[in-house]
């Protein structure tokens, strides 16, 4: 994703925190995108450090995605990857892959659950 009006749909949609970073995901609408494929974009602030710091943590985050991507991501969906002080650039890459694996899982097992986040009425009277 390239344009800043993608990325703020994601920020007003789904987002699921893990220790390594912060995921935002989105179903895009069929009249946005003509393609069906998944995209994605990331990002990290200045509270990450310098320049330097953001592009190394924003490099991992990449190689983390090009890695799991094929495996979790799901058609149709936008994500933005959003690094954490200290935690993207110091974590080990392993447990950053875990964090990001787990962060998929729980954004789009939370698309399962009833509309209200309570129980499912199943129709019985309470």
């Amino acid at each position: 994703m390239t344009k800043r009006r993608d990325f703020l749909a994601c920020a007003r949609a789904r987002r699921q925190s893990v220790p390594g970073l912060l995921l935002q995901a989105r179903r895009r609408q069929a009249h946005e995108v003509s393609d069906d494929r998944p995209r994605i974009g990331f990002t990290c602030s200045k509270k990450i450090g310098n320049a330097v710091t953001r592009n190394r943590a924003k490099r991992r985050l990449r190689a983390a995605a090009a890695l799991l991507m094929p495996a979790v991501a799901r058609p149709g969906f936008d994500y933005v990857l959003i690094g954490r002080p200290a935690a993207t650039v110091s974590r080990p890459f392993d447990a950053l892959l875990g964090d990001l694996r787990n962060a998929f899982e729980r954004i789009h097992a939370a698309g399962k659950r009833p509309a209200d986040g309570g129980p499912a009425n199943d129709g019985a009277s309470i």
